[in-house]
């Protein structure tokens, strides 16, 4: 969401020109992918982290702009909300050392913001959904003030014709409405990015989708929200109902969500961006200079801007991306499923599972997605939401006699993810003892069956069996979290409960 539109109003002929550009572009692609113009591989991975900003009582801090002036570094930008942050970090390629290199650097930049951010008394914190939010903090009135932000309000309010409603039962059930897209801003998430060749996409995309109820189970950081305790991992539904520009109407007649997981398996990149095009009207009807058929026909390579602009306002899970190098054009899989937090470590574990798991499965010669129906793969990412660590799968039985069984996750997980996603990371000749670091944590995890949701969860009915009231309770909760996210030990060894008084 970080692209530079200036807010204005649209007029009827806008959308017709943009849309006249998509097909232009769309065009353009399908025609770079025939003359097989993208860039080489270069196993180049990069990465993303939402933030939030957090007051030493746990609450949040609506003041991204004083912090992010303090920071003054382009490592961080804004996001949605005033209380939040982004920050990025420039590709590696993946191999050798690369993941103690990302968590020394995401160490060393998200320390000197939050020391930045300790003088106007607030925060740095990663976690998926702070559980302090209250309705009163998610309005329009702390979007972050950017032209984009504040024309995608107005757009999909403008689509969806009347109040979003937030309806999510979990453990509780939470229900209301809001003017606004702002409760969106309340997910915080880590998107990690792999540069594929055009041949390779399909298969590293249908792992990706494949894995993502594993990655959901054991990485779920979300489960409060406004009060409420609704699923391990509450981000999707949230994320879906705030952005929803159907009517209860279009709903009941199957139209698509903009926020989704999909409905199949595909065989070229191409397919999802056409799919944009078929199922998503535009947003953000803003037009450049370019022809691209003109470019291309002139020995240029397009930066197709409509439909890379288009597809950032298409949420899916794993999302296609379109970029330019120095010229050169390639494609990326931007895996958007996991929570931020809940400590640097936790999260370059997370990447080490993930970049393992997808190079594995992407080359086994009887791929997981021909073995597992694409259903049984989003009823997977449903339950894993849902049950978080605790969740049980949907997975092909191994072995030459077929079929499907249900698995708990942390033993599908133990038994037969971890040693393919080693496998994954010595193809691509990440060093041995990193290997065994990081996937050894998601080990542990599985063996404690602990992680970021249900050490909240715990924490949280500790304190509330202390006597505490419920906002106290959480309060506290954040407040702790934030202690021991700051200590940097992995969350599978944090003591559960409130330190006595």
């Amino acid at each position: 969401m970080g692209e530079k539109v200036v807010a204005g109003a649209f007029d009827l002929s806008d959308r017709q020109r943009y849309r006249r550009k998509l097909h232009l572009c769309l065009e353009g692609l399908g025609r770079l992918l025939a003359e097989q113009r993208f860039d080489r591989p270069r196993n180049l991975m990069g990465m993303e982290i939402e933030l939030n900003l957090a007051g030493s009582d746990g609450l949040p801090r609506m003041m991204n702009a004083e912090v992010l002036e303090r920071i003054a570094s382009r490592d961080f930008q804004t996001e949605l909300g005033m209380f939040n942050l982004e920050v990025n970090i420039v590709p590696h390629h993946l191999d050798g050392r690369v993941f103690d290199q990302l968590a020394e650097e995401l160490r060393t930049g998200l320390g000197y913001a939050h020391r930045k951010a300790g003088e106007v008394a607030a925060g740095i914190m990663m976690i998926g959904i702070l559980p302090t939010l209250g309705s009163a903090d998610l309005v329009a009135a702390n979007l972050s003030d950017v032209d984009r932000y504040t024309l995608l309000n107005d757009q999909i309010v403008a689509a969806r014709g009347e109040d979003f409603a937030l309806d999510i039962e979990g453990v509780e059930r939470l229900v209301c409405t809001s003017t606004s897209i702002a409760p969106e801003a309340a997910c915080t998430s880590v998107q990690l990015h792999l540069q594929v060749t055009p041949a390779r996409f399909a298969d590293v995309w249908n792992a990706a989708q494949a894995v993502a109820a594993v990655q959901i189970a054991l990485g779920a950081n979300s489960p409060f929200l406004f009060g409420r305790e609704l699923w391990r991992e509450s981000r999707p539904p949230l994320f879906q109902q705030a952005t929803d520009t159907r009517p209860p109407e279009l709903q009941n007649q199957g139209v698509r969500p903009r926020t989704w997981f999909g409905e199949r398996w595909i065989s070229s990149a191409y397919e999802l961006f056409e799919e944009n095009l078929r199922y998503f009207p535009p947003l953000l009807p803003v037009c450049d200079g370019e022809d691209p058929l003109r470019v291309l026909h002139e020995g240029g390579v397009p930066g197709l801007q409509e439909l890379v602009l288009h597809n950032g306002t298409v949420y899916r899970w794993n999302r296609p991306v379109y970029g330019l190098a120095d010229g050169v054009p390639h494609l990326r899989v931007e895996n958007r499923v996991l929570p931020a937090g809940p400590t640097v470590t936790d999260v370059i574990a997370n990447a080490a599972l993930y970049y393992g798991l997808v190079r594995a499965l992407a080359e086994e010669s009887r791929p997981v997605w021909t073995r597992l129906p694409f259903a049984a793969a989003a009823e997977n990412f449903d339950t894993a939401c849902r049950r978080g660590i605790d969740a049980e799968l949907v997975w092909p039985r191994p072995g030459r006699s077929g079929g499907l069984t249900r698995v708990a996750a942390v033993k599908l997980v133990r038994d037969e993810l971890l040693p393919l996603a080693a496998a994954g990371l010595d193809a691509w000749n990440i060093e041995p003892a990193d290997r065994d670091h990081y996937l050894g944590v998601i080990e542990e995890r599985c063996k404690r069956r602990m992680n970021g949701a249900s050490w909240q969860v715990d924490t949280y009915h500790r304190g509330l069996g202390a006597g505490l009231g419920r906002d106290a309770a959480l309060a506290a909760t954040t407040r702790r979290y934030a202690e021991l996210m700051h200590s940097g030990d992995p969350v599978h060894s944090w003591p559960v409960g409130l330190p006595v008084s």
